[in-house]
């Protein structure tokens, strides 16, 4: 008898276990930020069956507590100090608190009621605790529907505020909520974030943001144009998984790793007998993104005669698969990238002007990190060094404040790839606690007092050996990348490359 009673309350209890699975999914990808942790919050207080519930996020640097998701129709924001109202109780202290009634309550802010027209009766909050211990934030329930929250609603909740951690923890908004940190120069965290796994404050990235914003709310062509390194795919991605298209495929074509030869049937797919050893039916990219995003990367090395086919599927959306004659469908947005310069090649005969203007319905260019400003070279690098001391077994290293700088002062030609790299290789290769400058691969400068200022000398071709080398290896050893990104021909590349001794 005991075990049919005890049964529906274990059956409740790991279905209201299970309220963050979807959360879980969205962290993997390029969401907004603010829909994710509106999604924590929505279904933390339906599991806990309260009528209004806010996510506060601890502010370290400036010790504070910021609203970050929640049901605020009425406020945009609420920010506390540590130790002020109620959340700021939990995030001082620690400790869960439970009140059946917040009337007479000295701890209790009546302002934000005031403010709101809101009235609270019954309030459950509990901290966010990190991976290390530390408290990251604040979930505040309000108003419970069956009058007062119980012990069993502390229990879940507790639960449910360690699985939001596991949530937070595994995107890019935990390095930030850390504060500086370890890593010396870090700035302070921004006021708003916007999308998971894309780092960056700077007023360049909030312009791609706004324009992200755009693009994913409508299914139009979209051509991102920036400089190798500096970000299209996750750009892409964004512009997906943000859109009404965020349940369908997303699919990636890189036109520099396949042959001109074999384009059309990765694009389009192949009949069986199409060709010598096609001895089944290949679908291609087109028609496996299907209610999806096909992502044509570096679209400008398409070759000239499938661009007409191509240009059919964007106006048409029909296609044939090669060796094929029935024509076959397919419902699929168009997002396309390059560095190259589209127009120029359009003025040459090497696009085709019909299809540029097709593809660039919307226009969105990635600024270079050289343009974004310290501030996002030291989120990025704090970041990278977050991903790479945990994945080599350092977590103690630090970056110290020399280091920091000659990152500031670097132009980065090979862009975010380039820091990536660069901090990697820091990472693998220091003994000690602390990066120093002298431990990173960048090239070094030797400053010399002159009547006009202090300037940099070194040896010509040193300097050319050098800024070649690290081109090449922040474009992971791709040549033709590389020779399109230094300006030069790709056999020029080879040349130097074999005077240089490299294989």
């Amino acid at each position: 008898m005991l075990e049919l009673i005890a049964m529906p309350e274990r059956i409740e209890s790991a279905q209201r276990g299970s309220v963050l699975l979807a959360v879980g999914e969205l962290v993997q990808h390029e969401v907004e930020l603010d829909v994710l942790l509106r999604e924590l919050v929505d279904r933390i207080v339906h599991a806990v069956d309260a009528d209004r519930g806010t996510l506060y996020l601890v502010d370290a640097q400036r010790g504070e507590l910021c609203s970050k998701a929640g049901h605020l129709p009425e406020l945009r924001e609420i920010r506390l100090r540590i130790g002020q109202g109620l959340a700021g109780t939990v995030a001082q202290g620690g400790q869960l608190l439970n009140l059946p009634a917040v009337d007479g309550d000295r701890r209790f802010d009546k302002e934000f009621d005031k403010q709101t027209g809101y009235k609270t009766r019954s309030m459950l909050v509990a901290p966010v605790r990190g991976r290390a211990g530390e408290i990251i934030g604040v979930v505040q329930v309000l108003n419970a529907k069956k009058g007062r929250f119980s012990a069993a609603d502390e229990e879940h909740l507790r639960r449910l505020c360690a699985e939001a951690a596991t949530a937070i923890e595994s995107t890019s908004l935990y390095d930030e909520l850390r504060g500086p940190g370890r890593v010396s120069g870090a700035p302070p965290l921004p006021e708003r974030y916007r999308y998971n796994r894309i780092i960056g404050d700077s007023t360049a990235m909030q312009a791609v943001y706004d324009l992200v914003r755009k693009a994913a709310a409508t299914s139009a062509s979209v051509l991102l144009r920036g400089e190798s390194g500096t970000g299209k795919e996750l750009i892409a991605r964004a512009i997906h998984v943000n859109g009404a298209r965020r349940r369908a495929p997303f699919v990636k074509l890189d036109c520099t790793t396949i042959p001109a030869t074999l384009m059309e049937n990765e694009l389009f797919g192949h009949e069986k007998g199409a060709y010598t050893g096609a001895e089944t039916r290949a679908i291609g990219r087109c028609e496996a993104a299907d209610h999806g995003t096909l992502f044509i990367d570096e679209i400008g090395e398409l070759p000239l005669g499938l661009q007409a086919k191509l240009l059919r599927f964007l106006q048409d959306r029909e296609f044939e698969r090669v060796g094929g004659t029935r024509t076959q469908t397919a419902d699929v947005r168009i997002v396309a990238a390059t560095h190259r310069d589209l127009e120029e090649m359009v003025g040459r005969g090497e696009f085709r002007e019909d299809l540029y203007y097709r593809i660039k319905v919307v226009q969105l260019s990635l600024p270079p990190l050289r343009e974004r400003g310290a501030a996002d070279v030291m989120r990025l690098a704090a970041h990278f060094l977050q991903l790479y001391r945990k994945k080599h077994g350092k977590p103690e290293l630090a970056l110290g404040t020399e280091a920091a700088a000659r990152l500031c002062a670097h132009a980065w030609p090979g862009n975010i790839r380039e820091l990536e790299h660069c901090i990697e290789s820091a990472v693998v290769l220091c003994d000690g606690g602390s990066i120093e400058a002298a431990q990173l691969s960048l090239p070094s400068a030797v400053r010399i007092g002159a009547a006009g200022g202090a300037f940099t000398a070194r040896p010509l071709a040193d300097v050319e050996r050098e800024h070649i080398l690290r081109t090449l290896q922040a474009l992971e050893n791709n040549r033709s990348d590389a020779a399109r990104a230094l300006g030069i021909g790709r056999n020029t590349l080879l040349r130097k490359l074999k005077d240089y001794g490299v294989k």
